[in-house]
């Protein structure tokens, strides 16, 4: 039977046809509804499935060697840094689609550097290079039809195909994504991490083993389908893949490079003059004319400045000798020039009359 409702229900359909999900507050606003607001949230949730578009969800099969898909994972703990602090870090996640094979690996920021470095280290350890690598939109490798700086060239040199998600297509992406969630619920519990180092053992150690479990959609354990993955896939480049963080500056007085936020040391005595800056997931490396003139391990920590007592004890010499004073060339007394040099320059000479 009709009630106070059914006079609304024209416009609130009209509404919802256009904005389904509008919320209920602001259709009860929109219609001049005055009565009860549970009882026209009731009838807008009876009503709202009618006009919400439906998204079907295909099923996908995955041919071996054809994708992998690849996602961050951020553990809900933070690691502790070399500067005593703790941090949420991302983990980098490649799974195999049609074996479930799975590879990961924390690394230190969403950085293009740092995820192109984790990739191709965690594809060597695939051994094989996947046809496709999914991706879900990540700003550091690309959004749309924008593709990050360097990624382009790290595709093209492995000879694969990157594929960027639309939005609202989880599905295509689902074998890795419940990965991440199968992680947080048996890898995670009991665990305490030392570092980052310390996480990725453990995580290593622990994929071994999850690696060897039979998956319940596929009814088989990934290390039984890897090897026919592999053999679909593509081989590993031949040549070496010049990946990381790269720059080349001028070395200025204080002898420090910056390398993401962290300042690192380098040899003083190339103080002025140019050096190139390098740096993986473990090491930086500073170079001068092809010469090594500083190296350190990578500081995974923000902010911090990275010494070697070696550059400060050079430093310490050079900034003595600066300081010494310096010897005059020639006595006082050579500097004494004849007045009568400067009586035959103007003229004055005697023999020219002049008293």
């Amino acid at each position: 039977s009709p009630t106070s409702f059914t006079v609304f229900e024209p416009r609130v359909r009209a509404l919802l046809r256009e904005v389904p999900d509008m919320p209920a507050t602001v259709l009860a606003e929109r219609v001049g509804w005055t009565g009860s607001i549970r009882w026209f949230r009731d009838n807008v949730k009876r009503l709202r499935p009618e006009h919400r578009p439906i998204d079907p969800a295909d099923r996908i099969v995955w041919a071996p060697g054809d994708a992998a898909q690849c996602d961050l994972w951020f553990p809900p703990r933070k690691i502790p840094l070399e500067d005593g602090t703790a941090k949420l870090l991302p983990v980098l996640v490649i799974t195999a689609a049609h074996s479930r094979f799975v590879t990961g690996r924390m690394i230190p920021t969403r950085k293009t550097e740092d995820l192109l470095l984790g990739s191709w280290e965690l594809i060597q350890q695939l051994g094989r290079v996947p046809r496709r690598l999914i991706w879900d939109n990540e700003p550091g490798i690309g959004r749309g039809q924008r593709r990050a700086e360097g990624v382009a060239s790290f595709m093209g040199t492995l000879a694969t195909r990157l594929v960027l998600l639309p939005p609202r297509d989880p599905e295509s992406k689902g074998v890795v994504e419940r990965r991440n969630g199968w992680f947080e619920t048996s890898f995670m519990p009991g665990r305490a991490f030392a570092s980052p180092a310390d996480f990725n053992a453990q995580f290593a150690d622990w994929l071994c083993r999850a690696n060897t479990r039979v998956v319940r959609t596929i009814k088989v354990a990934p290390v039984e389908l890897i090897d026919a993955d592999r053999a679909a896939m593509l081989p590993l480049p031949p040549i070496p893949l010049h990946l990381g963080w790269r720059n080349k500056i001028r070395l200025g007085r204080d002898y420090y490079v910056r390398l993401d936020t962290n300042d690192y040391s380098v040899d003083p005595s190339v103080i002025g003059r140019m050096v190139d800056v390098a740096a993986d997931l473990q090491r930086v490396r500073v170079r001068a004319e092809g010469r090594l003139v500083a190296e350190h391990a990578r500081v995974w920590a923000r902010g911090t400045i990275i010494t070697d007592k070696a550059h400060v004890e050079t430093a310490g010499r050079m900034r003595k000798q600066f300081q010494q004073p310096r010897t005059v060339v020639g006595a006082a007394e050579d500097l004494t020039r004849d007045l009568s040099d400067y009586d035959r320059a103007f003229g004055l000479s005697a023999g020219d009359g002049i008293s």
